[in-house]
């Protein structure tokens, strides 16, 4: 009923596309109640372990209580005034002391405005238009100078389109190639993730900050998943290489709405008052500094940062072990040309031969009670939910195996495979 109800009120059932019934077989719980830790709970009261966490955002785990605790305080002394908080400065100090390319940093609401923000400063330093996009990495922001350059890219106009041009992962020739073939045209931007479902080459990201800089581009990094998840200093600092500009989100407030564009002051100070040149609307939102959400960040940092970073090499352990039992089950199966968990230890993804078997494996977790589309450990995934998930595993990929073998994959599936979210038609 409620999911019929979502569907007619709002566009896509959900806010977020990768929530969408698209994305989930028939038999998923549709609307969750609450999360405690790294379980959810559905409205008829059912209980999953939950591996999507928020989209990678939850990194602690729901309702994470020293995070909500200081969230709470803040609430007692109002979180949105006339003038700036104090806590504004106080926080932006914190993560420019944080990450290594924060000179300056501007807080707003979500990954695709810090990104979008960061483009345009990028058009407004160099005086130039084009962007050179990762095309292996797949979200950059809601925003035209992105979809325009995807398969949903209805209602962007075509001179928008042609704004954005595409090179690849860990292949330094493809992004020469590009840049060689547009730069008399005026290329302002270098955008990509420096880790994303693949870790970077040795020596990639150094030789593409090099050339950024031997042809006047500034380079972006959209650290809006890999920031405080790979390291909580940036996955710029694990792999040592700071870019000109860099976004982050998700992770950095534990699922709590904040998000930042960071970078070197020559390029950030544009967007603001103490200069004489043509003046930059760089980020202006109502809610970027609610004081709430601001301490929920420096909170989940804090925590990050404690006891040689903790929680960071939990969920790169957690991962690593994930990945190692999906595949070993995989394997005695017989089904591990079918289907691997692959990726980088601290997000780990799903491979699968099509989506009939994609979907078919999240009906058979569904009902041992875990949630999944990906691995997204959080630090309140501990022995009992691992060992949990990995019996799951083994009876879903031995049902999976069956299916296969007895040619009833699509018969054995209740409705309609999952699909991608960036497709032309519904």
């Amino acid at each position: 009923m409620l999911r019929k109800k979502a569907a007619s009120l709002i566009p896509g059932g959900a806010h977020t596309y990768s929530k969408g019934d698209d994305q989930f077989p028939e038999l998923s719980p549709h609307s969750i109640v609450k999360g405690i830790g790294a379980r959810v709970w559905d409205v008829d009261g059912n209980e999953f372990i939950d591996w999507g966490m928020g989209l990678t955002s939850v990194i602690l785990g729901h309702a994470y209580k020293p995070v909500v605790d200081v969230i709470k305080k803040e609430l007692d002394n109002g979180v949105n005034f006339i003038r700036p908080s104090f806590i504004e400065a106080e926080v932006a100090e914190f993560i420019c002391e944080q990450i290594p390319s924060a000179e300056m940093v501007k807080f707003a609401k979500n990954g695709s405005n810090a990104t979008t923000s960061a483009v345009k400063l990028a058009r407004a330093y160099t005086g130039k238009e084009l962007v050179l996009r990762c095309v292996d990495q797949p979200f950059f922001s809601i925003d035209d100078w992105f979809i325009g350059n995807t398969d949903i890219s209805s209602g962007v106009t075509k001179e928008t389109q042609l704004k954005t041009k595409r090179f690849k992962f860990n292949d330094i020739k493809s992004l020469e190639d590009v840049i060689d073939e547009y730069k008399a045209k005026g290329i302002a931007c270098v955008i990509l993730e420096p880790a994303a479902t693949d870790e970077p080459i040795p020596g990639y990201l150094q030789a593409v900050k090099d050339i950024c800089e031997k042809e006047g581009i500034v380079l972006i990094f959209d650290e809006v998943v890999s920031g405080f998840r790979f390291h909580p200093k940036g996955a710029q600092y694990l792999y040592g290489v700071t870019p000109h500009l860099s976004t982050f989100g998700k992770a950095m407030a534990n699922g709590y709405s904040i998000s930042a564009l960071v970078g070197k002051k020559e390029i950030m100070q544009l967007g603001g008052l103490d200069h004489d040149k043509e003046r930059v609307f760089l980020l202006s939102t109502t809610y970027g500094g609610e004081t709430h959400h601001l301490r929920a960040a420096q909170k989940t940092i804090e925590i990050l940062n404690q006891n040689d970073y903790q929680v960071t090499k939990h969920i790169w352990g957690v991962g690593a072990k994930m990945k190692d039992a999906y595949n070993q089950l995989a394997k005695k199966y017989a089904i591990d040309n079918y289907t691997s968990l692959v990726g980088v230890d601290c997000r780990p993804y799903f491979y699968f031969k099509d989506n009939y078997l994609r979907t078919l494996f999240q009906q058979e977790m569904i009902k041992r009670g875990v949630l999944v589309q990906a691995i997204v450990p959080s630090y309140s995934h501990q022995n009992y939910e691992v060992n949990s998930t990995t019996s799951a595993f083994d009876e879903s990929l031995k049902a999976l195996a069956e299916s296969i073998n007895n040619d009833t994959v699509a018969k054995d599936l209740v409705g309609s495979p999952v699909k991608p979210v960036f497709r032309k038609y519904n």
